[in-house]
């Protein structure tokens, strides 16, 4: 069993908690930015969208917003939101091509074996129009491992996500550095990015 397989089931025995945790849209500055750097009617693919807050937020703010999430639960959730297409999708399902304006990756490629990031973001860089824009948040540290309910995590120094960024092919346009406290009840270092390609 991977990983992933193992952290899946712990998101569907905890998707309700989760959405209740995150109602609060905690990152809502980085998702303004990233619509501002959108055009109008834009097609957004919410990549690990969990419940589908920021998925529902998008689709509020007129955007075409596809929410695809590996979690049945979790994609339950979103799929109550009005405005969002929702699929049923692991990150190494993404071979669309020049597909969606903005991709958005809120805490959930850190979730990918580390072997399989450069992979995954070639993916997003290809799925992304030539003008498009790329959100992503990790947790910061060093090495892999499971949370306290299991969850398994990849976490990355700054540089190093930078430098994994850059050889994908985007360009940094803002960076986020911020300390909070996960569902597991532990407290992390965060980053956001948000890119073009």
């Amino acid at each position: 069993m991977s990983d992933a397989d193992r952290t899946l089931p712990i998101y569907d025995a905890q998707a309700s908690a989760y959405a209740a945790r995150n109602a609060e849209l905690y990152e809502l500055p980085q998702a303004q930015s990233f619509v501002a750097a959108l055009p109008k009617q834009a097609h957004i693919l919410d990549l690990g969208c969990g419940p589908g807050q920021y998925a529902s937020w998008f689709a509020a703010q007129g955007f075409r917003v596809e929410a695809w999430d590996g979690s049945s639960e979790m994609l339950t959730l979103a799929a109550q939101h009005g405005g969002v297409t929702t699929r049923l999708a692991r990150f190494e399902e993404l071979s669309e091509v020049a597909a969606f304006d903005g991709i958005w990756a809120n805490f959930s490629l850190l979730h990918a074996e580390r072997s399989d990031l450069p992979d995954l973001l070639a993916r997003i860089h290809r799925a992304l129009t030539p003008s498009g824009v790329f959100h992503i948040a990790m947790k910061l540290g060093t090495g892999a491992g499971p949370d306290k309910i299991g969850r398994y995590y990849t976490y990355y120094g700054e540089a190093e996500l930078e430098d994994l960024l850059s050889a994908a092919g985007f360009k940094i346009m803002e960076k986020h550095l911020f300390d909070g406290v996960g569902l597991d009840g532990t407290a992390g270092h965060y980053i956001t990015l948000l890119c073009h390609g």
